[in-house]
């Protein structure tokens, strides 16, 4: 009897540690998916960007090896933030917060990220900012709009309430809807 037991003791030893490497690897394989889903977001977030200031660059066009791409071929004077409709090429897009300046300088993408936080009235995560604004929760899409919702922090439009948790950066002049 007692080498029935034992073989039991050795074979259960045997899957814990097959189980715990089991573990490790995907511990490994999760860390790796993260990093992967990071730089498509980082990519995702870039593809955009350059899509959007190209589609701003007006009709001329110019040869770039195979793809033609549109170019700005005007320069227009001195711009400001507050009146411009669409940032030209070379100009921060967000700008930083400073007193007196209103939500609608930024872009409109932008401009619905702050108004959803100022309607929420409290903290929330990346992911519970695209539902309430509508927008796709997949992992790599909630990802590119925590970028955007890092950028507006660094730029002082917004708080993050402890990590991951935004909101808004409590000052009663900028970082309040444009419905106000």
């Amino acid at each position: 009897m007692s080498s029935l037991i034992e073989e039991l003791h050795r074979r259960e030893a045997a899957a814990r540690e097959e189980a715990d490497g089991l573990r490790r690897e995907i511990d490994a394989l999760n860390e790796r998916l993260a990093e992967a889903e990071e730089r498509l977001a980082r990519l995702e977030i870039t593809r955009e960007t350059v899509a959007e200031i190209l589609g701003e660059a007006g009709g001329d066009r110019v040869e770039a090896g195979a793809a033609t791409v549109p170019v700005r071929v005007k320069v227009a004077g001195p711009v400001a933030v507050e009146s411009a409709p669409a940032a030209p090429v070379g100009v921060l897009t967000v700008p930083p917060w400073r007193p007196g300046i209103a939500v609608a300088v930024l872009p409109k993408t932008y401009q619905d990220l702050v108004e959803v936080l100022v309607d929420a009235g409290h903290p929330l995560r990346a992911g519970q900012v695209a539902a309430a604004a509508g927008l796709s929760t997949d992992k790599s899409k909630v990802e590119g709009l925590r970028a955007k919702l890092k950028r507006l922090v660094d730029r002082g439009w917004l708080a993050e309430d402890g990590p991951g948790r935004f909101t808004t950066a409590g000052r009663q002049d900028g970082a309040q809807s444009s419905r106000q």
